[in-house]
């Protein structure tokens, strides 16, 4: 059976985080969750030391990494990516915290990969019309012409750019050079993507509806579009290369 890590960051989500490891927990198949959590004197850590607790030492599925204060979005992940290579995880999940991404869809989105010859598998809000719940059309707006303005510049064929809600096979991570990763808001997921459809990988979009949080606060700023409008100008003229320490493991 393959082995399945989804990493989940956080910053102050006492609201979700023991909900949303719930769910994951519940799924069919056996997921692991690595939580990163960048703040870690907060509520958030405390309550995935207690739900550890409760785990089998022999069975422990619940993984947390903790940094000093909040470092970035794309930073988490890299970290976590790196963590789930060295422990031979088969296929790596990103999902937001605060259940806009529903748990469910892990399953499809494993599927893409495993079963239907993705190389990457992307939740996508925008593949099949606009499938977004409860949030403000200027939200709305400027999300779908973002990824219209990634497509036009970049010319990826990926309707959801900057989707939170990703499957990466093994595959993927270990060929792309993580370290060359420069953006670290949401431009970051624009860079994974474009990397990886640069490196000749296979991506699906998977249609999921997406549901603004209920509960805690959005940690969406202004910057982060900013970062991502210049950042994927540079994208488009740089040089995309191998993870070169892979490539030559394998010659």
């Amino acid at each position: 059976m393959d082995q399945k890590l989804v990493i989940i960051p956080t910053y102050k989500e006492k609201e979700n985080i023991a909900d949303i490891i719930a769910a994951g927990f519940a799924l069919p198949g056996t997921f692991h969750i690595l939580v990163i959590d960048d703040n870690s004197h907060y509520v958030p850590a405390s309550i995935v030391k207690d739900i550890q607790k409760k785990e089998s030492a022999s069975n422990q599925r619940l993984h947390l990494l903790e940094r000093s204060g909040k470092l970035g979005l794309g930073t988490a992940y890299l970290t976590g990516f790196q963590w789930a290579l060295e422990h031979g995880y088969d296929y790596v999940f990103e999902m937001d915290a605060d259940f806009s991404h529903n748990p469910q869809d892990l399953l499809r989105l494993h599927k893409a990969c495993a079963k239907e010859g993705a190389d990457l598998a992307v939740g996508s809000r925008y593949c099949n019309g606009i499938s977004v719940v409860d949030w403000p059309m200027s939200r709305i707006l400027m999300s779908y012409f973002a990824s219209a303005y990634v497509r036009m510049v970049l010319g990826m064929r990926v309707y959801d750019t900057t989707a939170g809600f990703v499957c990466y096979s093994r595959k993927v991570l270990e060929t792309m050079d993580l370290n060359a990763v420069k953006m670290k808001g949401y431009g970051f997921q624009i860079e994974m993507k474009y990397t990886a459809w640069k490196l000749g990988f296979t991506i699906k979009e998977v249609p999921i509806i997406f549901t603004n949080r209920q509960k805690g606060t959005s940690k969406m700023s202004g910057g982060i579009f900013g970062e991502a409008f210049w950042g994927v100008i540079g994208l488009r003229f740089r040089k995309i290369a191998p993870n070169r320490l892979r490539v030559q493991g394998e010659s």
